[in-house]
C-alpha cells in the first residue's frame, strides 16, 4: 500500500501533468499505427514531418526536465519511430526513395 501511496503523491504521479500529458500523447502513436493500413497517397508528408520534429523536441524536453519524465520520453520515442516509418512510406509513394538505375553503358 505504501508503494501505491508513494506513486500517487510522487512528482510524476497521476496528480500531475507529468503523468496525464504522456498518457494523452499515446493517442498520436495509436493514430499513426492505425494509419499503417492506409495507402501512402492518403498520408500527409507535411504533417508527418511536423510530427517527427515535434516528437524529437519533446524527447529532448522529457530528458532535460527535472524530474525526468520517462513516460513522456517513451511515448515520443515510439511516436518518432512510427512517424519516421510513415514518412518513409509517404516518400516512397511520392517517388522520392526510388532506386536510380545506372544508365551508363558498360565499358
Amino acid at each position: 500500500m505504501s508503494f501505491f501511496k508513494t506513486f500517487i503523491n510522487s512528482p510524476v504521479g497521476p496528480k500531475t501533468t507529468h503523468f496525464w500529458g504522456p498518457v494523452a500523447n499515446w493517442g498520436f502513436v495509436a493514430a499513426a499505427m492505425a494509419d499503417i493500413e492506409k495507402p501512402p497517397e492518403m498520408l500527409s508528408g507535411n504533417m508527418t514531418g511536423v510530427m517527427c520534429v515535434y516528437s524529437a523536441l519533446c524527447m529532448r524536453f522529457a530528458w532535460m526536465v527535472r524530474p525526468r519524465n520517462y513516460l513522456l520520453l517513451a511515448c515520443h520515442a515510439s511516436n518518432e519511430t512510427v512517424q519516421l516509418y510513415q514518412l518513409s512510406r509517404w516518400a516512397k509513394g511520392q517517388g522520392y526513395l526510388q532506386l536510380k538505375e545506372d544508365k551508363t553503358p558498360p565499358a
